[in-house]
């Protein structure tokens, strides 16, 4: 832990790990809020289903576009934007409670203006610590980043349940709007200026660790995916135990993140770090009794937060600065696609043969991460040594005061 306190010691540092926490956090809340919405203003899941689908396109779609804009017209700019369009719509959609129609419209709207504090906070990081302190940072990030997806289904169930599903969801417009002011009003953030890229859209995909990374996280994703959608399975989606079983796994991930956030970071760290989940995973469909399922998903849980951390880094430490933002776009796209798909299998897996078989899916999804990660190995760079910045443009950063 005292790397950890060294890192939020440096001016700004917990500033813009906290604010940009807070800004993403609606992501952990608006899955179930709108659910719950959806279900008792037009009383069909399946047109939840349709309207959180036509979000998650918006995002995959409209990721790579907005991170460059981040070069383009600056971080406060575009962030302070998309804050004000995505939380436009949630009200709106919660106001006019439209006809089908024009709510997958504002739906898909909603998802293409979701602000990209990811790649903004991502790619600034190298700016804010030195080199030596860069990975433990990204590992901090991972870790931290499993409370939205612990918290934030809770508050939203309670929000949404117990009070309103329209609360749940000003409640997740005000973390967009509370956590994005506070984001883009940090002096950091207004002090580095990205570098407008000056290749064509998707360039940076020919660099090679960006494209393992990518599939990586992209099959990894979808391995949580399967295995979330599984665990509910399990226990039927009215049971508190599947929400306990999930929250071990995340805590297990939070735990392993901080644990293994300090080890620098290799070519083979990120296939060593994900055969501990393939582990845990390709056991887990020997049995779906409760406490088999958490003690397995505990231990696989303890290299999610690591895989990640190693993905961050691998992007962080291949690309150029002004390139960092849409690469970590890409991988964010990667990863919408990775859950929606492994949702999607899990949940024929269900249909046809039960849980067991989503929760074996979810397990060879897992080996075939491992797997990718190990044939992938030699496009990764080895960041020992302080390597895990990006490289540097054919032009000087540009510092804004």
């Amino acid at each position: 832990m005292k790397t950890y306190l060294e890192i939020l010691r440096v001016p700004g540092v917990a500033r813009v790990v906290a604010s940009q926490l807070l800004a993403r956090f609606p992501f952990g809340m608006l899955t179930i809020a709108y659910l719950v919405f959806v279900e008792q203003n037009y009383h069909s899941y399946a047109i939840a289903g349709l309207a959180l689908g036509a979000s998650s396109l918006g995002q995959a779609v409209s990721g790579p576009f907005t991170s460059r804009l981040l070069g383009r017209f600056g971080i406060r700019w575009v962030i302070s934007t998309t804050v004000i369009v995505v939380s436009l719509t949630n009200i709106a959609i919660v106001l006019l409670v439209p006809p089908v129609w024009l709510l997958l419209v504002l739906a898909l709207i909603e998802g293409i203006s979701t602000p990209p504090v990811q790649p903004a906070v991502r790619t600034i990081y190298p700016k804010m610590v030195p080199a030596s302190q860069l990975t433990p940072l990204f590992s901090l990030d991972a870790s931290a980043q499993e409370l939205i997806w612990i918290l934030g289904p809770v508050i939203a169930a309670l929000l949404a349940i117990q009070v309103s599903p329209a609360v749940a969801i000003f409640a997740a417009v005000a973390f967009f709007v509370g956590g994005g002011l506070w984001f883009v009003t940090s002096p950091i953030v207004g002090r580095v200026a990205i570098p407008r890229s000056r290749r064509r859209l998707g360039s940076v995909l020919r660099n090679r660790a960006v494209v393992v990374s990518t599939i990586v996280g992209l099959l990894l994703v979808a391995a949580l995916g399967a295995v979330e959608a599984a665990i509910v399975s399990v226990f039927g989606d009215g049971s508190p135990s599947a929400g306990i079983v999930l929250a071990v796994f995340s805590v297990s991930s939070l735990i392993g993140g901080l644990a293994l956030g300090h080890r620098p970071i290799t070519s083979w760290s990120l296939a060593a770090r994900m055969a501990i989940v393939a582990i845990g995973m390709m056991i887990l469909p020997l049995s779906v009794n409760f406490w088999w399922l958490c003690a397995l998903l505990f231990i696989a849980g303890l290299g999610v937060a690591p895989s990640l951390t190693a993905l961050f880094a691998s992007v962080s430490g291949s690309v150029k600065f002004s390139d960092t933002a849409e690469a970590f776009a890409w991988l964010g796209t990667g990863q919408l696609i990775g859950v929606a798909g492994g949702s999607a299998l899990a949940g024929i897996c269900i249909d046809l043969y039960g849980s067991q078989a989503a929760l074996l899916a979810a397990g060879l999804l897992a080996v075939a991460t491992t797997l990718a990660a190990i044939i992938g190995h030699t496009w990764l760079p080895d960041l020992r040594g302080g390597g895990s910045n990006p490289l540097p443009d054919t032009e000087p950063v540009r510092v804004v005061s």
